[in-house]
């Protein structure tokens, strides 16, 4: 079996990995683009500013020195042509290295800025350098400094690979959070119709999907259905009206029939006649199942007093066939039903249990149900679901028309009753019909 599709991949996987797509190129063009209008040189690394503000120290008379920390010995094996300025806001400075003449001017006067970045516009670029305010232990400085270069390239790669990352993350999130929450409200509509389209079988005919609050891309799908549904409730009325009529139709030409084979002079045509009377009640089950659709009239039921009434209707029947029947009834309640729908249930179990049974039939009342047992071979354990489709007969030379047990399933179906078959206790077939109390 196929396993059904699921929306979460085209909905949410498939968006985020265009997403990621979208957000790498579109980084790449701007690094691009940022790289060639940007032509002014490497940039200092701002990473020294901290690692010199902690190595300036103040001394006893309040001028500025530099002491060699661990730290800065490194950065100044690293890089040899180390430069800075540090300056306080009162003016007091100390320079490191050989700081180019261009920013002597500058020197006393750093306090007033508090961030750039300078750029040489030739090799070796040691003009270029970096303004940072930083705090230290000798208070907040103003730092001038010149130290390992970057290139503009791998600044806008690392920076916009920081910044993909929590983008994409929140992406990730929203995706897994809202696009099921839009989902499920985008097709709430498409829930609803799924709840009505289980309500529809043979019994609610007539029914169609509501195409409201459908979304668009989905409408044409329901409309398809409506439409299929129109069509099958067509076609299930033709049939219906076809099998009507026919059954009308069979019954004059079969009580005529009947009729001459039972006043025919050669026994050869008399025996006849069970064919004939097979014939007739083929006709009227299906005219029973035709009035099923039309004629049903609910009313308070005596259980009791009509499982009496149609044992005593079918009593000679049973003494003709030499068989015994009896009823037995255990307790009863109140139940609601089509009496005449409910008596041919009984009547049709009782001639299938005459017909193929034992010697002796029982039919027994159990508060709102009824049972039909006879002491007969039985019906195999395989074979009793299937005892209830059309025309099925358990042996195929059975002169039964196979439609009572299917007759006797819609009956107590359409009152919202079980049939069940089990194994009578002493051999045999129980037929037991649950109906409800309502």
């Amino acid at each position: 079996m196929r396993k059904s599709l699921s929306l979460k991949r085209p909905l949410i996987v498939y968006p985020l990995a265009f997403h990621l797509l979208t957000l790498m190129v579109s980084f790449a063009i701007l690094l691009a683009v940022a790289i060639r209008i940007d032509s002014g040189g490497p940039y200092t690394d701002e990473q020294i500013v901290p690692v010199i503000a902690r190595a300036i120290i103040r001394q006893d008379d309040g001028h500025l020195a530099v002491r060699m920390t661990p730290e800065l010995a490194e950065l100044r094996e690293t890089t040899r042509d180390l430069w800075f300025v540090s300056e306080d806001d009162a003016g007091k400075s100390v320079a490191f290295g050989s700081v180019p003449p261009h920013y002597a001017s500058l020197i006393g006067r750093l306090s007033d800025l508090s961030y750039a970045q300078l750029r040489a516009r030739e090799a070796p670029y040691d003009l270029a350098a970096v303004i940072r305010r930083e705090v230290g232990p000798a208070g907040t400085l103003t730092i001038l400094g010149h130290g390992g270069l970057n290139e503009l390239s791998a600044i806008v790669l690392i920076a916009s690979n920081v910044v993909i990352l929590p983008i994409f993350l929140l992406l990730v999130l929203t995706s897994l959070v809202v696009t099921p929450w839009i989902v499920r409200r985008s097709l709430a509509g498409v829930s609803r119709i799924a709840q009505e389209a289980e309500q529809i079988d043979t019994d609610s005919r007539g029914r169609r999907l509501s195409e409201e609050h459908v979304p668009t891309e989905i409408a044409p799908l329901v409309s398809a259905v409506n439409e299929a549904l129109r069509r099958l409730d067509e076609g299930y009325e033709r049939q219906r009206r076809f099998i009507a009529s026919a059954a009308h139709e069979l019954r004059t030409p079969i009580a005529i029939l009947s009729v001459k084979v039972e006043g025919a002079e050669h026994a050869e045509t008399r025996r006849l006649g069970a064919d004939v009377q097979r014939l007739a009640t083929l006709a009227e089950q299906l005219l029973d199942l035709q009035r099923l659709d039309n004629d049903m009239k609910v009313e308070e039921l005596d259980l009791v007093e009509l499982v009496r009434h149609v044992v005593g209707d079918l009593a000679p029947l049973v003494i003709a066939s030499d068989r015994t029947i009896e009823v037995q009834i255990d307790h009863s309640l109140p139940c609601r039903g089509d009496a005449a729908a409910l008596e041919r249930v009984v009547t049709n179990l009782v001639q299938n249990a005459i017909e193929h049974g034992g010697r002796h039939v029982t039919v027994r009342v159990v508060g709102a149900a009824f049972e039909v047992e006879d002491d007969g071979p039985g019906i195999p354990a395989e074979d009793r679901e299937r005892v209830f489709e059309p025309f099925h007969r358990l042996r195929p030379r059975s002169s039964g028309s196979g439609l009572g047990l299917n007759l006797v399933q819609q009956v107590v179906e359409r009152h919202g009753g079980t049939v069940s078959i089990f194994d009578a206790a002493g051999g045999g077939t129980n037929v037991r019909v649950d109906l409800t109390t309502r």
